[in-house]
């Protein structure tokens, strides 16, 4: 596939992508507003622009301690943060209000992007991971801005799929990239084997391990009030078919754990689903928004947004969710931050490296279904010192990977 066609593909596509936004906006509201932004249909923006594009709110939270630095360095910049998502815009506008601009990132079609970059004209724009957008980074190199993949990451599974349907256009693309900071040795390798240029290829290490996970203390103290004394097990960012799974085996499990399952969707759009699901196999669950005591409450729903740390917090035992569907798995490095011993599933392509060095050191279990899910827990909920032993060694993995954002802070600034 070359530019052109790709662009023909885009123009015939979106008419029906607006209107997959205006159906999902009807039980979702925030899908269909700021509908112009996405569009490139925004106000001109006066001051210097330092452009980070963040997907969703887990390459937001990645990147707050990147945003937070860039904020502090150049103080006669602003900071536009664009996402694709509700959750991931809601995100910024709760974490920096004012201190930053916030707006949706745009169709990759020539006319939308031209427009969206004269109107923004940044001095330099940092995409995070494994966004590669051929028209965005063909206009941005044509008028000299600097263009830095931070935080790169390249799986095997994306790699043979670039291979396969567009190999040419992202060896073009990748290659009109200013610099590729990549997460590890592995998604550098891929880099350059979808044909960028070795020099432009860069090992910084992965910021993820620089995230700040201080929890809401107020939050936390709030939710070992819904939650008692019980022993709590966490399942964190899930999925739908995974709820299904998570729900169906508790209820053959349920006289043998002790404890108060959490269950926290990914998407805000599932809360009702799972909520209704549980109700259906005759489980008792509340809901965190309730903010009421949970004491005959086999699962409590994580309804609310922005408390994650303060749930691993307060938790005896981490599920990642987004392992044991297709997703990729979720940042299991969060619970690590907390000494907490942690599950996954099998798919955990977004965080290969991680999962394998987790599992090297004793620091994390892994699950190939959910029927050894619940059996780990059981074991797990039983043996206070493996959890421990689990617990720390994460913790401890943790500490020996920081000083990404340092290394990444220095290659950004070299082209401001």
């Amino acid at each position: 596939m070359d530019q052109s066609l790709y662009n023909i593909i885009g123009y015939i596509l979106l008419p029906f992508i607006i209107l997959r936004l205006i159906i999902k906006g009807i039980k979702t509201p925030k899908f269909k507003q700021r509908i112009n932004e996405r569009l490139g249909l925004i106000t001109r923006i006066q001051e210097p622009i330092i452009w980070v594009h963040c997907v969703s709110i887990g390459e937001f939270k990645a990147a707050i301690v990147i945003i937070d630095q860039l904020i502090k360095q150049h103080p006669n910049h602003k900071l536009l943060v664009t996402t694709t998502t509700p959750t991931g815009s809601d995100a910024v506008i709760s974490y920096y209000r004012d201190k930053v601009v916030n707006l949706y990132f745009p169709y990759d079609l020539p006319l939308i992007i031209k427009h969206y970059i004269k109107q923004i004209n940044p001095k330099i724009c940092l995409i995070l991971e494994t966004e590669i957008w051929p028209n965005l980074i063909h206009e941005l190199n044509k008028r000299n801005i600097p263009i830095l993949l931070i935080n790169a990451r390249l799986s095997q599974q994306s790699k043979e799929k670039y291979q396969k349907f567009t190999s040419n256009l992202v060896k073009q693309t990748l290659n009109k990239i200013s610099l590729i900071a990549a997460q590890n040795q592995n998604s550098a390798n891929n880099f350059i084997e979808l044909g960028a240029r070795n020099d432009y290829v860069v090992i910084t290490n992965n910021i993820k391990f620089d995230q700040n996970t201080t929890p809401d203390k107020i939050i936390s103290n709030a939710l070992q009030k819904i939650i008692g004394k019980r022993k709590t097990v966490i399942f964190a960012s899930t999925h739908k078919n995974e709820e299904v799974q998570i729900i169906n085996e508790y209820s053959k499990n349920k006289y043998a754990i002790n404890a108060l399952l959490v269950i926290i969707p990914r998407h805000p759009e599932r809360f009702d689903v799972v909520y209704k699901l549980a109700k259906n196999a005759n489980l008792n669950i509340a809901r965190r928004s309730e903010n009421q005591p949970a004491r005959d409450v086999q699962i409590l729903l994580g309804d609310s947004m922005g408390e994650m740390m303060s749930y691993f917090d307060i938790a005896n035992i981490v599920f990642m969710g987004g392992s044991l569907s297709n997703t990729g798995g979720h940042n299991m490095l969060e619970p690590a931050a907390f000494a907490k011993p942690i599950i996954f599933g099998s798919n955990t392509f977004n965080f290969t490296e991680i999962s394998l060095d987790l599992l090297e050191q004793n620091a994390a279990i892994l699950i190939q279904n959910v029927s050894d899910l619940f059996k780990i827990i059981i074991m797990l909920l039983n043996d206070e010192k493996q959890c421990k032993v689990l617990g720390y060694n994460a913790q401890q993995y943790l500490y020996s990977k920081q000083g990404a954002v340092k290394n990444t802070l220095q290659l950004i600034n070299k082209f401001i």
